[in-house]
C-alpha cells in the first residue's frame, strides 16, 4: 500500500510496527527491509515516511520493489515537506497501529534470525513500557562492537531511577522499542531539531510504567555513510548536513540536557546531574568522534564540552588523555577489545 500523506482506517491490530524515517538512501533502505526476516508475519507491520528527500523517486522504486516480492504489511507514506527527524518519527507514530513500536535507521538493519525471538518476549511483557536493546556496530576494518548491557534478559520497575539507567544507553535509534499505547499524547513539538525525541519518549515512559531489556543483539550500524541533519527548518540552525561539525556535536548534547531539565521541571526531580554523570563515564563516543580533526580542533572541542559540565568523571579524563595520546583508531580497538573480553559494557 503506498499513500502520499493520506490517513487510513487500521483494520488488523498487530504486535509490532517497524517504524523507519527514510531520507536520501534508497540503497540502504533496501538492506534494511530485506533485513526483516521473521516466520511472524502476521504480528508485523513496516511503516516508512520518506521526507521529501532528492532521492524520492528512487526510495519509492526500492518500496514497490519490495512490496511485490514480499508478503509484509507495508505502509509508505510521503511527507509534504521536509519533516527532519524528530518530527518524524511522530509521523511514524501517528501512522503506527502496532502495540509496539520499533524504530529502525535506513541506513541500519536488523541482526538475522533475532527478530522473531524479540516477538516472542514482547508477547510475554505487553504492558512493559520500554524496552532497551542490545545492538553492535561495525567497523570500516570488520571489528564489531557490541553493545550489551547487562548479563541477561532484565525487568525494571518504573520510576526516576529506571529513568536514569536507561537514558544514556537509549540514545542509538535502530531497535528502540517503546509500547505505542503509552506515547500518544506525548507528541509534542518542544524537542524538534535535538535528534533525541525518542529520549523523551523514554523519560516519560520510564517514569509511569515498568521497563525491560532485551539481551539478544537485535540491530546493528555499519561505519558509512554521512549525516543529513539539518536539511529541515528545526535542524538548519543546530546542523549542518554532510559534516560532523564540533557545533553539531555540541547542540547534539545540548538536547540531552534540554530534556532532562524538562523533565526535571514537569515532574520536580534533580535527575540532570545524575545523567550527566552517568554520560561522563561513558563520554568515550562522544569525545571521540571529533579526534581525527586534529589536536587543535579536537581540544577546542574538549573547551566547549567543559563548558557544558560533562567533565565530572575520572573515566572523562581517562578517555581524553588516551585519545590525545594514542589516537582513535588505537582507543577503538581498546574499547572493542575490552568489551569483547568482559562480553559487555563495563558498569562504571
Amino acid at each position: 500500500m503506498v499513500f502520499t500523506g493520506v490517513e487510513m482506517k487500521i483494520i488488523n491490530n498487530k504486535l509490532v510496527s517497524i517504524c523507519i524515517p527514510s531520507y536520501n538512501r534508497p540503497k540502504e533502505l533496501y538492506r534494511l527491509l530485506e533485513s526483516i526476516d521473521s516466520q511472524q508475519i502476521d504480528k508485523i507491520e513496516i511503516i516508512i515516511c520518506e521526507d521529501k528527500s532528492l532521492h524520492r523517486e528512487e526510495i519509492t522504486k526500492v518500496v514497490h520493489h519490495f512490496m511485490s516480492e514480499s508478503t509484509y504489511e507495508v505502509k509508505y507514506f510521503e511527507n509534504n515537506s521536509n519533516l527532519g527527524y524528530d518530527k518524524n518519527l511522530k509521523e511514524l507514530i501517528s501512522k503506527a497501529n502496532g502495540n509496539f513500536v520499533v524504530f529502525m535507521g535506513d541506513d541500519d538493519t536488523f541482526i538475522p534470525q533475532v527478530l522473531d525471538k524479540l516477538i516472542s518476549f514482547l508477547e510475554d511483557h505487553t504492558n512493559i513500557g520500554y524496552v532497551l536493546k542490545s545492538h553492535q556496530y561495525i567497523f570500516k576494518d570488520g571489528r564489531i562492537e557490541k553493545f550489551r548491557y547487562f548479563d541477561s534478559n532484565q525487568l525494571f520497575s518504573k520510576g526516576e531511577e529506571t529513568y536514569v539507567q536507561l537514558f544514556r544507553k537509549s540514545v542509538f535509534l535502530s531497535g528502540f522499542i517503546i509500547n505505542r499505547h503509552y506515547i500518544q499524547d506525548l507528541l509534542i513539538d518542544d524537542f524538534d531539531g535535538t535528534l533525541l525525541f525518542q529520549l523523551y519518549l523514554l523519560a516519560e515512559v520510564s517514569l509511569q510504567y515498568d521497563c525491560a531489556y532485551f539481551d539478544v543483539p537485535l540491530t546493528q550500524a555499519k561505519e558509512e555513510g554521512l549525516p543529513f541533519f539539518g536539511n529541515s527548518e528545526s535542524e538548519k540552525a543546530l546542523y549542518t548536513p554532510g559534516v560532523i561539525t564540533i557545533e553539531n556535536s555540541i547542540n547534539f548534547l545540548k538536547g540531552f540536557v534540554q530534556i532532562t531539565s524538562f523533565i526535571d521541571t514537569k515532574y520536580h526531580l534533580k535527575s540532570t546531574p545524575k545523567i550527566k554523570r552517568d554520560m561522563s563515564k561513558y563520554f568515550y563516543h562522544n569525545l571521540s568522534i571529533q579526534r581525527d580533526k586534529g589536536l587543535k580542533e579536537f581540544f577546542r572541542y574538549i573547551s566547549e564540552l567543559n563548558k557544558l559540565g560533562f567533565n565530572i568523571t575520572i573515566y572523562y579524563y581517562i578517555y581524553l588523555i588516551s585519545l590525545t595520546l594514542f589516537g582513535k583508531k588505537i582507543c577503538d580497538s581498546i574499547i572493542v577489545f575490552l568489551k569483547r573480553i568482559l562480553g559487555k559494557t563495563p558498569k562504571l
